[in-house]
């Protein structure tokens, strides 16, 4: 496994994180001792970073597959909250219920423009006190928008970014992926630390998994790539890519045949833009919400890669 330094923060990361929404009840359901299986799992090949939040519903998983380890982990967690008041609510419930004295990165959940960036000055305002007095080491924000990348870029109190990188550009919810790379670019040169989400567009692109995952890892500015796995053979297709080998044939074989669906985040806001790309037409609006037809969803992706709330995926 190969480490980097994630920018300017001091903490060394594995290039591939381990995404544990996944393995969580809003994506997958595992029971909790066969999620924390998977994660336990990564840390023994090595990967030594795992990115949850507080949505995901995640932290008995770590903290299970935890339970033991000796060697350093880093977690990054995320919370939506805008007040100052509830952002220490939120590290003080992420540190209890993962065990841990301090948490490595505490990110604004989700951030989608400057506007709200400064909405959440409250918040911010608190993780920098929580820095200080050495509850978290480094403070980030995710997000799906270039805009954010480049203003966070700017302000030295924000050191990591979260960003949605994938080759198609699937969630991204502004500009081109040729603009996304450019403010990649200044980040990385600012000294920020970066890393990738959704390289397989929430599963959108698997049917070109290997050209995904390998344009994420290669991206000359990304420090890792958070990559979520429900199962051991997805972690070490994922794995072989990364250290550019061609996966097993019977490895590649045993994953075909795994079972998947589309899955439509309670989020989506029945724009249609899904029901206009299915070519299909297997999807249709039922009180405001994209639903499927029939149970026949081929999982061809073209719904998921032009939803602009970035609402469906294939789990």
């Amino acid at each position: 496994m190969e480490y980097r330094n994630l920018g300017n923060t001091g903490i060394s990361v594995s290039r591939m994180c381990f995404g544990a929404l996944t393995v969580g009840p809003l994506q997958a359901n595992l029971p909790v001792q066969e999620g924390a299986a998977i994660i336990r799992y990564a840390l023994e090949r090595g990967i030594n970073f795992i990115d949850t939040a507080k949505l995901y519903g995640t932290y008995p998983y770590l903290k299970l597959a935890l339970v033991g380890w000796d060697k350093p982990v880093v977690i990054a967690t995320k919370s939506y909250d805008y007040t100052w008041e509830g952002m220490k609510k939120s590290v003080e419930e992420a540190r209890c219920q993962l065990d841990r004295d301090y948490l490595d990165i505490f990110m604004l959940h989700e951030q989608e423009s400057e506007l709200t960036l400064a909405g959440h000055r409250p918040a911010l305002e608190y993780l920098q006190e929580a820095k200080v007095q050495g509850l978290v080491r480094a403070i980030g924000v995710s997000t799906h928008t270039v805009e954010v990348v480049r203003v966070a870029a700017e302000k030295p109190e924000i050191e990591v970014i979260h960003a949605i990188v994938n080759i198609k550009g699937i969630g991204l919810q502004d500009g081109t992926i040729e603009q996304m790379d450019e403010a990649l670019k200044i980040a990385y040169h600012k000294g920020k630390g970066l890393y990738g989400m959704k390289p397989l567009g929430g599963g959108n692109l698997i049917s070109q998994s290997d050209e995904a995952l390998r344009y994420a890892f290669n991206h000359p500015c990304l420090h890792s790539v958070a990559v979520g796995c429900r199962m051991t053979g997805e972690l070490d297709y994922n794995l072989a890519i990364l250290a550019g080998d061609e996966p097993l044939q019977t490895l590649r074989e045993k994953l075909k045949v795994v079972q998947r669906k589309l899955h439509i985040e309670d989020w989506c806001q029945g724009c249609g833009s899904c029901v206009e790309k299915c070519p299909f037409e297997l999807l249709q609006i039922v009180n405001e919400r994209a639903v499927l037809k029939e149970d026949n969803c081929v999982l061809c992706g073209y719904c998921g890669a032009g939803c602009p709330q970035f609402a469906i995926k294939v789990i």
